[in-house]
């Protein structure tokens, strides 16, 4: 499975349950590919400024609370996830719904691995790139976020 399958399910899954129940029809090898592709695109979006972007859409996100957000981005699809890793304030013109559970959309494919196995567990945990140490990009203080994200601010800042 090449990156462009990727997308392409992505961007046909209207819910988490969706997603595991297309990935639950691919064979392994496509499914191993489907892991590694997702864990690749969550790990690019460890980004200090779409950590902003989430803190001010949301009040405030925790190390959690970014970590759904990431997986609920991706689960946006291409366009959507492409354009908030290059402008984090992209995200002013984003429909929002069920960005705050994105916890559904981690790990997509441990289900089908449980469905199939019973246990939870990876398919190609040998080939999943490394979680990076810290964010990419430029840290924030709290103080500084409506100068460095005025959109964002303007729609979501208190």
């Amino acid at each position: 499975m090449d990156l462009d399958a990727f997308w392409a399910i992505i961007e046909r899954s209207e819910s988490p349950q969706d997603l595991h129940r297309q990935l639950d029809e691919l064979p392994p090898a496509d499914l191993a590919d489907f892991e590694i592709h997702h864990a690749t695109q969550y790990a690019r979006s460890y980004d200090w400024g779409l950590w902003g972007a989430a803190y001010i859409i949301f009040g405030g996100c925790s190390d959690d609370g970014f970590d759904y957000f990431r997986a609920w981005l991706v689960s946006r699809g291409r366009e959507v996830y492409e354009r908030a890793l290059s402008d984090p304030q992209s995200l002013a013109d984003v429909d929002l719904t069920g960005s705050e559970d994105g916890e559904g959309w981690m790990s997509p494919t441990m289900y089908v691995v449980h469905r199939r196995t019973g246990t939870y567990g990876y398919v190609a945990e040998d080939r999943r790139p490394p979680r990076p140490a810290a964010p990419t990009g430029e840290d924030w203080d709290e103080e500084d976020l409506e100068s460095r994200f005025p959109r964002l601010w303007a729609t979501f800042g208190d």
